[in-house]
């Protein structure tokens, strides 16, 4: 099957969709799209199903030939983007025909662009998913659990042009200049850390380690003292703020191990990994703390709009 062909795969581009769920007891983690919310949009303008393939493109630098007539979409940070030789924007649709020639630039703000394909991108399903999982040799085109690959062929249908369509501003990713919030619901663990720490804790701005990626966030800052205390290994929660030995905290993101033992301050809440998926390393986080009674009531707001 044709769809589009590699031309550069940019500096690390990932076939993703919403993930691998239920192989938990196997030790396989989830995966899937880091910023859920853009993969969203992207898939909703060209009226794909929640969980078709995209490509999920990290700062930039792909560059795609089509070899069918179709549409997509992009959403995500803001990336120059040339279809041929036209500038064209981003959170909304674009008719391709054969031969055209996508371009992405490098990002200015935030870091995760996502490209949607009406139909969606078909590509091998291992455990009922596409996305790759490079740690884990899990998804990818023609080797398993590795970037996108000059040469490589995205297969997908043709679909004849329809109208463009685009999201309202209002919509779009924030990308935080500063120092960004990002909530995090208190866990059970919680307590057994001294109120002296959890002062300190969401009074201290974290800066994203260079030693960062899709499995987890490593925070530079203050160390805070961990409870002495024995812990048992249990499941990892997407998000969980967890305290090693060394006391620098570390955020549990979508491509984290399926168990561990260190002790935990909570999640961040569900709307803010979003939020984190398009921070690089270097920027700067402080965080707030997030009831579940606060979660649940900002969740049930969010679904009845």
């Amino acid at each position: 099957m044709k769809g589009f062909k590699v031309l550069n795969p940019g500096i690390h581009s990932l076939l993703q969709d919403m993930g691998r769920f239920g192989y938990h007891s196997l030790g396989i983690t989830s995966g899937g799209a880091f910023d859920q919310y853009s993969f969203g949009w992207a898939n909703q303008l060209c009226h794909n199903l929640d969980n078709a393939g995209c490509i999920e493109i990290l700062v930039g630098g792909l560059i795609l030939e089509a070899q069918v007539t179709t549409q997509i979409a992009i959403t995500g940070a803001d990336v120059p983007i040339k279809i041929n030789d036209s500038t064209v924007e981003s959170w909304c649709t674009h008719n391709i025909q054969a031969g055209d020639t996508i371009a992405f630039g490098y990002a200015t703000a935030g870091c995760r662009a996502y490209l949607a394909v009406a139909g969606g991108i078909q590509a091998p399903l291992i455990f009922n998913s596409l996305s790759t999982v490079v740690r884990e040799s899990l998804g990818g085109l023609t080797k398993l659990g590795t970037p996108l690959e000059k040469g490589d062929v995205l297969s997908c249908s043709s679909n004849s042009h329809c109208t463009e369509r685009s999201v309202p501003a209002k919509y779009h990713c924030e990308f935080n200049t500063d120092t960004a919030e990002i909530r995090m619901v208190t866990g059970y663990q919680y307590e057994q850390f001294s109120q002296q720490q959890i002062s300190q804790f969401f009074a201290t701005d974290y800066v994203i380690s260079s030693n960062s990626d899709r499995m987890g966030y490593r925070l530079e800052g203050p160390a805070i003292e961990v409870p002495s205390c024995e812990m048992l290994s249990e499941g990892i929660s997407l998000g969980a703020v967890q305290l090693p030995a060394n006391g620098m905290p570390i955020i549990l993101l979508c491509d984290r191990q399926t168990i561990g033992g260190y002790p935990k301050l909570g999640s961040v809440f569900s709307q803010d990994i979003a939020k984190l998926a398009q921070m690089m390393p270097g920027k700067k986080l402080r965080f707030k703390p997030f009831s579940i009674e606060q979660a649940q009531r900002v969740l049930q707001e969010s679904t009845s709009k």
